[in-house]
């Protein structure tokens, strides 16, 4: 299963016309709050130029490409921690999510309904966050009531006491409105606040939705986005939904003139990708072949077993070792068999820990 972002903000500010650029799909976009009740999902192909040149160079009979899944999450407001708006039913739909993608509206337009009646990106931010936090604080006042007692006992266990710790450190940044993924956690009292499935424990990306103008040199409404992204150490996207929209439509030669017109590299949307596939931590790397080409995808610092084991459980179980060489050498030399009489094909054991870009061949004996 792909991991996922949750994608959230007030109403109306363009998560659904994201989504549907994202997507191709047909997530309901409207002007006017709540236009989305249950999240709509869909699963997007990670765009990526190295399998690209992999596959022009090995002409496989498939190819197969790493996928993300985004979740368009129904708009949140004020008081939705307390039920306000249908909040509790959105909420519970966020704390499913790997990460969080939060778009906030850095664009003028007075043909599109602002739910607090004006543009006001730190505002909207706030009411989100705040939300967002209130809703952790709950949920662990409530467990750390639950907790107390029992690691107060005489027969407590360790994972009591860990649990309580973890629930004190937790209970002390949220009080102090801060997220919980900012707490101070060993790795025993993480363990224990796992299944707490806390929203704001969660990776967090700040995604600007701007007009064409502000994709390239921003506005007065994004330098605030990144001020205050800045001094929460996330990182801050700028897409215009609207154009997105448009080239998603497009055939593929249309869309190279469009942006060429538009001077720009590549769509936002990959931006968008690639910020969400760092926000998660995660790598690729490749399987090739004449029968298929494939990117997997596995999370940062994977040793070759783990690697193994996304393609199927047997084998991780039954690894072997991993013949192994590095894309970029694969381009520089113009086939495999180039990079083997370069010395540049490794054979790898249990212990190496797969590179970003990496093309593997596994053996296994099970």
């Amino acid at each position: 299963m792909p991991l996922n972002c949750g994608i959230v903000g007030l109403p109306n500010v363009g998560k659904s016309t994201i989504f549907n650029a994202l997507t191709a799909s047909e997530a309901q976009a409207a002007n006017y709050p709540f236009c989305t009740i249950d999240p709509n999902v869909g699963i997007v192909p990670v765009p990526d130029e190295r399998m690209d040149r992999i596959v022009t160079m090995v002409k496989p009979n498939s190819v197969v490409p790493t996928t993300m899944e985004f979740v368009d999450i129904a708009g949140i407001v004020e008081g939705a921690s307390k039920g306000e708006g249908l909040g509790n039913q959105f909420l519970s739909h966020i704390r499913q999510t790997d990460a969080i993608l939060h778009v906030v509206r850095c664009f003028h337009d007075p043909e599109v309904i602002h739910v607090a009646g004006t543009v006001n990106p730190l505002h909207d931010m706030d009411v989100i966050n705040t939300e967002l936090l209130l809703a952790d604080l709950d949920t662990v006042e409530k467990r750390r009531t639950k907790a107390e007692k029992a690691a107060k006992s005489a027969s407590a266990t360790p994972a009591q006491k860990s649990e309580m710790s973890a629930l004190t450190k937790l209970l002390e940044v949220l009080e102090a409105g801060k997220p919980a993924r900012v707490a101070d956690l060993a790795d025993d009292e993480k363990l224990a606040a796992r299944d707490l499935f806390l929203i704001t424990m969660k990776p967090h990306l700040y995604v600007a939705n701007v007009d064409e103008a502000g994709i390239e040199a921003g506005n007065e409404y994004t330098a605030m986005v990144e001020k205050r992204a800045a001094e929460e150490s996330s990182d801050v996207v700028r897409i215009c939904g609207a154009m997105e929209a448009e080239i998603v439509q497009l055939e593929p030669a249309e869309r190279t003139e469009f942006l060429e017109a538009a001077g720009l590299k590549e769509p936002g949307l990959n931006r968008l990708i690639h910020s969400a596939y760092k926000l998660l931590g995660l790598i690729t790397y490749f399987t090739s072949g004449v029968q298929e080409v494939r990117a997997w995808t596995i999370k940062r610092g994977t040793k070759a077993p783990g690697a193994a084991g996304v393609i199927h459980s047997d084998f991780e179980r039954g690894f072997i070792k991993a013949d192994c060489y590095a894309c970029a050498d694969l381009f520089t030399y113009g086939s495999e068999a180039a990079v083997k009489e370069k010395g540049l094909l490794r054979s790898e054991g249990k212990e190496y820990i797969v590179k970003d870009g990496d093309i593997l061949f596994f053996k296994f004996n099970v």
